[in-house]
C-alpha cells in the first residue's frame, strides 16, 4: 500500500515516464547532455580535464548517453566465426574431460597425478584463445591454488571473489569502461537494473519520501538513471534516502569506498534537484544489522534492493543459524513496500568438490561462450572481465572451502522457497515491462540471449542455460 501523499499525480504523464525508465536504459535518457566533448584550452589543468572526462564516462555509462553513437556489435563477426571454425572440433571436449579428471585426482588426494594433468591443461589453454582455452586457463589457476593450499591465503588478501573484485582500489575510469562494454555486449545486468528501477519507480510514484535500502550497493551504478527520472515526476521529485550496505574495504579507512559512492550519488541528486540523504552501513555480517541502523522514518516508502549479492551470504552448510534466512527475516521486519531481488542462478554450491567443480564448469562455460560470440578475442575489456571478475569468482569456488568460499549461488527456485518461508509473497510480473525488455534484448543483443517468465520470475540466459533471475516481493500481510 502506498503511503499518504500530498501530491496529485498525473496518471498519463506518470505512465509515459514509467515507460521511459525502461527504454532509457537501452536508449537516450531524458534531456541527455551533449555527447561531443567541447574543445578545451591548453591552459586548463590536466586535473580539470581528467575530471571532465570522468564525468562524461559516468554519464555515458550510468545515464546511457551516446548509446546509439557507440554500440558494441551483438552478433558473431566474420572474424570471430573464422577463428571458431579453425578450432579443432574435439578441443573443447578434450579440455573439459581433462579438467574434470584433474578435479577428481585433486578430490582423491592424488596430487602427483593432478599436477601432471595440470601441466597438460596448461599446454592446451590460453587466456586469449577460444572459449574453452580461456576457460581452462581460469580453472587451471583455481586447481593450482587449491593444490598449493593457497585458497584461504588468496581470499584473505582480497584476491579471490566477486565482492573483493568490486571493492578493490582500481582506476575508476577503467572500471567504468569495462562495465560499459559488459552492458553493451551482455543484457544481464542492464535488464536486471531496468527491471528493478522500473518496479521501484512504479510502486513509489505517489511517495513523498523514497527510502532505498541497497544490500551490496558497490559503486551505486544502479541509481543515477533512477534519480534522473525521479527529478521529472509530476508534482516534483520525492525526497530520496539511500541506505547503502556493503562489506568493509581492506585497509585503515574501511568505509572509504562507501563514502565515495555517497558522494557520487549526491552529485547526481544535486544536478537533478532531487532532495537527498545518504546512510552508509559498512559491516561484514549483514545478518547483524539491526532495524535501528536503517533509520527508518514514518510515512516513507521503503524499497529494499539486493541484486546479485545474496549468493555471497553464508548458508546452513556453514552456519546453523543461516545468515541468508537471517537477512531475509531482517528485510521482513522492515515491512518494505517492495523487495526487489536479483540472483545468479547456479548449482555450484555443493559441499562436494567434484560436483561443485562440474557445475561451475557448466556455468562459466556459458559465460565464456557468450563473450566469444559477442566480443573480439583481443578486446581488452573482455579480457578484464574474464581474467579479473570471472577468474576471481571461479577461483573462489575451486580453491576455497568453509568460510573462505564466498561464492555460494543457489537456483531461483531455491530462493523462492527461502523467501516464502521468510514470510514474503511474490508479485506478478508487469507484462508491459516484460514485453519492452524482451523486445529490446531481441533487437539489441545476440540472438542466443533469452528472456522469459517462469513463475513470476524474470529469467535471463544464454542459449539453453539460465544465468540469472529477478523478482519482486512484499510481506504476506501487505496487499499487492
Amino acid at each position: 500500500m502506498d503511503p499518504p501523499s500530498n501530491k496529485t499525480p498525473d496518471s498519463a504523464n506518470t505512465s509515459k515516464l514509467e515507460d521511459q525508465i525502461v527504454l532509457s536504459s537501452f536508449d537516450q535518457p531524458l534531456n541527455p547532455p551533449h555527447c561531443d566533448r567541447d574543445e578545451r584550452s591548453d591552459k586548463q589543468s590536466a586535473k580539470y580535464a581528467e575530471e571532465v572526462e570522468l564525468t562524461e564516462i559516468f554519464d555515458m555509462v550510468l545515464l546511457c548517453t551516446c548509446a546509439k553513437a557507440k554500440k558494441v556489435s551483438c552478433d558473431i563477426s566474420s572474424e570471430i566465426s573464422s577463428e571458431v571454425e579453425k578450432s579443432p572440433k574435439n578441443a573443447a571436449l578434450d579440455l573439459r574431460t581433462l579438467l574434470i579428471s584433474c578435479a577428481q585426482f585433486v578430490a582423491s588426494g592424488d596430487q602427483e597425478s593432478a599436477s601432471e594433468m595440470l601441466k597438460q591443461i596448461r599446454q592446451e589453454s590460453s587466456p586469449t584463445g577460444d572459449t574453452y582455452q580461456r576457460l581452462a586457463s581460469v580453472f587451471a589457476d583455481g586447481i593450482e591454488a587449491r593444490l598449493s593450499r593457497g585458497g584461504a591465503t588468496l581470499s584473505k588478501r582480497g584476491s579471490i571473489g566477486k565482492s573483493n573484485f568490486f571493492n578493490r582500489k582500481t582506476d575508476t575510469a577503467d572500471n567504468l569502461k569495462a562495465y560499459h562494454v559488459h552492458l553493451s555486449s551482455c543484457p544481464f545486468i542492464k535488464v536486471s537494473i531496468s527491471f528493478a528501477n522500473k518496479m521501484i519507480f512504479h510502486t513509489a510514484r505517489n511517495a513523498t519520501t523514497l527510502h532505498i535500502i541497497d544490500f551490496g550497493i558497490l559503486y551505486g551504478f544502479q541509481w543515477p538513471i533512477l534519480i534522473q527520472h525521479l527529478s521529472v515526476m509530476p508534482g516534483g521529485p520525492p525526497k530520496l534516502r539511500i541506505t547503502g550496505i556493503n562489506l568493509p574495504q581492506p585497509g585503515f579507512r574501511q568505509a572509504e569506498h562507501l563514502e565515495e559512492t555517497g558522494r557520487l550519488l549526491a552529485r547526481y541528486c544535486e544536478r537533478f534537484n532531487v532532495p537527498f540523504e545518504y546512510n552508509p552501513i559498512v559491516i561484514q555480517n549483514w545478518e547483524r544489522i539491526e532495524i535501528k541502523d536503517l533509520k527508518l522514518e514514518s510515512g516513507e516508502f521503503v524499497a529494499v534492493n539486493c541484486l546479485f549479492r545474496s549468493e555471497n551470504l553464508s548458508d546452513e552448510t556453514l552456519d546453523v543459524e543461516c545468515p541468508r534466512d537471517a537477512v531475509l527475516s531482517l528485510i521482513q521486519k522492515m515491512n518494505p513496500d517492495i523487495f526487489v531481488q536479483g540472483v545468479t542462478n547456479g548449482s555450484y554450491n555443493s559441499p562436494f568438490f567434484v560436483t561443485r567443480f562440474q557445475e561451475a564448469l557448466l556455468h562459466y562455460s556459458a559465460l565464456f561462450d557468450m563473450f566469444d560470440a559477442t566480443l573480439p578475442r583481443d578486446d581488452q575489456q573482455r579480457l578484464h572481465f574474464e581474467q579479473e571478475l570471472y577468474r576471481r569468482e571461479a577461483m573462489n569456488v575451486i580453491a576455497c572451502e568453509g568460510a573462505e568460499r564466498v561464492e555460494r549461488p543457489e537456483t531461483y527456485e531455491q530462493w523462492q522457497v527461502r523467501n516464502v518461508r521468510a514470510g514474503f509473497k511474490i508479485l506478478p510480473l508487469n507484462q508491459e515491462v516484460m514485453k519492452t525488455l524482451k523486445d529490446n534484448v531481441e533487437a539489441g543483443y545476440h540472438r542466443d540471449f533469452v528472456l522469459y517468465e517462469d513463475g513470476n520470475w524474470m529469467v535471463q540466459g544464454w542459449k539453453d542455460r539460465i544465468i540469472c533471475a529477478s523478482s519482486c516481493w512484499i510481506p504476506l500481510h501487505r496487499s499487492c
